[in-house]
């Protein structure tokens, strides 16, 4: 029996979807073993978000190979679409598969491990992909790929145009996730919100249906762009649906002129109604209050310090999300930003990030705070950290209680 060992870099699209790999591969009878413990064949999944993911996933290929010279060493994802030929030089890698090439590397590696010269050439324009293994939560990939083309964004080079396979192959994927006795789902993609480029369909239609699959209980949305969460959307998702309190939406600034330079598609004023309209539409007296997760991005060029003020300002004074995620700009080969004259120093963007940091602290104590006291629901996960079992909130607030065996993979009423 060969050993093989998954490592997955990036974000949650690329966990799903190397759970599908290992899903599929240990069908043929491979052992899975921690990337530690040394493997036979190991399959890597990169990101490329930024350039410091980049070298990321070059250090680990690398160590990988001194820790098993003789192991058989495949690469996937975003910065092997980027940059293949920039991976096949590495000394020890097997062989690389891009965006378009992922159908492949489970037929692959099954006939190395069987033993055959060749394997099927089937390509695929989506590849479906859902994580598994977890008694409580499992990651939906729904769409892939992204048409915006921000100005400072290598992903939709990486991951192609957007796509997606129609809502009648995903709800069976949700059923099977429900089969598994998995209660919650995160919905994952590129540019989630914009489901179904490739079929005629809506993402409102698709979540209309998976809220009526059998035993799943609760759904996330792991990432939407505030265009695309409409009022007709929000108004529905708080009727009584499956669909939790809680919203990650990426601003990446809070300054107008910043906004327009990157290419985005909405203005502070606009991002700032969609906040509104959600918390008056989500939150009662007493009740639980919306968990907002906010992308920002800093130093990007052009942002003085006068202009990224008005990002700190916007987001302290109107926004006031429960957690802030920054990213110092990344100057990334082929994108408009990447050619400007005006690049911020590392310095500043250091001190910026520590701004923000310190600003998303304080808010998110201030709306943990305001949530104590409130009724709430927690499936709790099955870890035992010394005694203790954690779990979340529907609006993602992380519960810690003695441990109980019997409330695990259940949804509990909680005094927060």
């Amino acid at each position: 029996m060969k050993r093989i060992a998954f490592i997955t870099l990036g974000c949650k699209l690329n966990y799903a979807e190397t759970s599908t790999y290992e899903r599929e591969l240990l069908k043929t009878g491979l052992e899975a073993v921690p990337w530690s413990k040394g493997a036979d064949i190991f399959l890597v999944n990169t990101c490329t978000v930024t350039e410091h993911s980049d070298k990321k996933s070059r250090n680990i290929i690398r160590k990988l190979h001194r820790q098993n010279p003789d192991a058989l060493i495949y690469v996937t994802g975003c910065y092997a679409q980027l940059k293949k030929a920039e991976i096949e030089a590495i000394e020890g890698v097997t062989a690389v598969f891009g965006a378009t090439e992922k159908s492949l590397i489970v037929p692959t590696i099954r006939a190395m491990a069987e033993g055959l010269e060749t394997c099927p050439q089937v390509q695929a324009t989506f590849f479906p992909a859902y994580s598994s293994g977890e008694r409580t939560r499992s990651f939906l990939k729904v769409q892939d790929g992204c048409d915006y083309k921000c100005h400072y964004c290598t992903v939709p080079y990486a991951r192609g145009e957007s796509r997606n396979i129609p809502i009648s192959e995903i709800i069976p994927q949700a059923e099977a996730i429900a089969a598994e006795g998995i209660k919650e789902i995160v919905l994952t993609g590129v540019n989630t919100g914009d489901f179904g480029k490739s079929t005629g369909e809506t993402f409102f239609e698709l979540i209309k249906q998976l809220n009526e699959v059998e035993g799943i209980e609760r759904y996330r949305i792991s990432s939407i762009e505030p265009n695309l969460l409409t009022e007709e959307m929000i108004d529905w998702i708080v009727s009584g649906t499956r669909f939790l309190p809680h919203y990650h939406i990426p601003l990446q600034s809070g300054c107008d002129t910043i906004l327009k330079e990157m290419g985005r598609r909405y203005d502070t004023a606009a991002f700032a109604h969609k906040i509104r309209y959600i918390r008056e539409k989500t939150e009662k007296p007493g009740g639980p209050k919306v968990f907002f997760g906010i992308d920002v991005i800093v130093g990007f060029p052009g942002e003085t310090d006068e202009l990224f003020m008005e990002t700190y300002r916007f987001l302290s004074e109107v926004v006031k999300p429960a957690f802030i995620h920054i990213f110092p700009y990344s100057r990334r080969a082929g994108t408009p930003a990447a050619e400007r004259k005006d690049q911020v120093q590392d310095c500043i963007k250091t001190k910026r990030v520590q701004m923000l940091e310190e600003l998303s602290e304080r808010l998110h104590q201030e709306f943990l705070e305001a949530n104590k006291g409130v009724a709430e629901k927690v499936l709790f996960e099955s870890t035992d950290r010394n005694g203790m079992m954690e779990g979340y909130t529907g609006n993602y607030i992380r519960i810690s209680r003695p441990y109980e065996a019997d409330k695990i993979g259940r949804i509990i009423d909680v005094i927060i």
